[in-house]
Formats: C-alpha cells, sequence, structure tokens
C-alpha cells in the first residue's frame, strides 16, 4: 500500500488541507503533519534555533499531527520522526488558499517550500493551491468552509494517481498545481512555465500615534503575461494549471561562458 504525506502552510485546522487528505485518502495511507498555525510566506525556513514538538489529534474523523514550527519542519518531522524514517511514496502539499504561481511565490510560498523540501529527499511531490478572489484571504486562518475545495479536490486525486501510478518525469521534483476559482472538474489542465512576476510591488508609509514611520510591503496583482505562463492560465484563459519544478536552481545557460567572463 502507498504511504501519502499531507501537510500544508495555512495551518493543521485547515479547511484545505483536510480536503487534500479526502483526495488522497482512497489512495494510500495517509499521514497528515502540518503547522500548529498559520505559515504562510516562511518559503522553505527551517527551525534551527529552537525545538521542535508535535501533538496527535482528531480532524473531523482522520488523526493528524501538529508540528510547532514551519510546513518544512513538519515535513521532516513527519519523516523522520513520525514515521520513523520511512520515506512515503507522495508527499502532498495543501491544499492552499491563495494561487502559488510566478518566480515571485515559488520562492516565497511555504506550501511549495514543504513540496521543495520533500523532494529533496527523491519523494515525488505535489503542491496544491486555489485561486483567491481576495487577496486578504491569503493569509487568513482557514478553519471554516468559506471556500470550495470540491473541483480542487478531484484534480488532485486524480494527478496524484497518476504520480503513483508512474512517478515524474526525469528532471521534475515537485508538480505546482493552481486551479482557478471558475473551474470545474471538466476544466483543462494546461502545463505551463512560471511567469516572472505576480505582484508589482510597492511600499506603504505609515506613522505610529508617536510619528516614527512604520511600513507595509504591498502590491497590486500582474493579471497578464506572456502565453504558455501559469500567470496567464490562471487569470485570463481560466484555466488549472499545473507546472514542473526543479530543485536546480542552475541558471541554463553555457558555463564556459560565465568561465571567461568571471574566471
Amino acid at each position: 500500500m502507498h504511504r501519502i504525506l499531507v501537510t500544508n502552510d495555512d495551518g493543521v485546522y485547515a479547511s484545505g488541507l483536510q480536503a487534500a487528505a479526502r483526495g488522497v485518502r482512497p489512495l494510500g495511507e495517509v499521514v497528515v503533519a502540518a503547522p500548529s498555525g498559520q505559515k504562510s510566506g516562511v518559503g522553505r525556513s527551517v527551525s534551527v534555533f529552537e525545538p521542535l514538538r508535535y501533538a496527535k489529534m482528531n480532524l473531523n474523523g482522520f488523526s493528524a499531527y501538529a508540528v510547532t514550527g514551519t510546513p518544512v519542519d513538519s515535513v521532516i518531522i513527519g519523516i523522520f520522526a513520525i514515521m520513523k524514517g520511512v520515506l512515503p511514496d507522495l508527499v502532498v502539499s495543501g491544499i492552499n488558499v491563495g494561487e502559488n504561481i510566478s518566480t515571485d511565490t515559488v520562492t516565497t510560498s511555504g506550501t511549495i517550500g514543504a513540496a521543495l523540501e520533500a523532494a529533496s529527499y527523491g519523494i515525488p511531490s505535489i503542491a496544491a493551491s486555489i485561486q483567491a478572489v481576495d487577496q486578504g484571504d491569503k493569509f487568513d486562518m482557514h478553519f471554516d468552509e468559506k471556500h470550495s475545495f470540491e473541483v480542487a479536490t478531484a484534480v488532485l486525486s486524480r494527478v496524484a494517481a497518476r504520480v503513483l501510478e508512474q512517478g515524474l518525469p526525469e528532471g521534475v521534483d515537485v508538480l505546482n498545481l493552481n486551479v482557478p476559482v471558475t473551474a470545474t472538474e471538466d476544466t483543462e489542465i494546461v502545463v505551463t512555465r512560471l511567469a516572472r512576476k505576480i505582484f508589482k510591488t510597492s511600499v506603504q508609509e505609515r506613522f505610529d500615534p508617536r510619528g516614527r514611520p512604520y511600513y507595509w510591503i504591498d502590491g497590486d496583482l500582474i493579471c497578464c503575461d506572456e502565453a504558455g505562463t501559469d500567470v496567464q492560465t490562471i487569470y485570463q484563459d481560466k484555466k488549472i494549471s499545473l507546472t514542473p519544478l526543479t530543485l536546480d536552481s542552475t541558471a541554463r545557460v553555457d558555463l564556459k561562458k560565465i568561465e571567461k567572463i568571471y574566471c
């Protein structure tokens, strides 16, 4: 029987985590290990200055482990403490509230960070997210059923089954799955590449009651990009985006050229 580890960055109580667990439960034995609280935007950060703990709990009929750390910590504790070092056949991270598309989010998303951590041990991994129309929803505590995960759960289940059957192609470590808010189970899945940006970064200056400045990092969404990018596919084409990711961040250039210029 396949063993599947499910995690996220929205926290162990998030509805999307339960939706992911339901989606892959028919495919094998599921272990759920996720942060005890909201950990969006922490990327692939790992706790190295404090000890970690986990507690077993019951979430609407299935067992889960709440980990006092980041999504990456949850993967590490899940594999090496809870599963006693027996590597799972698949790791699923999500279902996240808020699309994780473009290089902006791949390098900052805790959802993707967890999947990349699992992939570093040679485990096929999927990061799954749904589009959030209200950008503020991305950082809320997602305890309720405000968002519908039905379509994303069904698509995730299909993709996960194929990964367990056939593995990932050589050179692919993570599949980044993003489902637009308008999608149905019949919506086309498009294999995409990462867009360069999703945010027009800006900074808001404000002042506290004592007149001292403080700052909020802000930015409007970039909703149009080249054909074939995840941003264009989600926002304009309104199709499901599936982006193959690799851990190897080495630039695809002739290394001799770099050697000639800089060495």
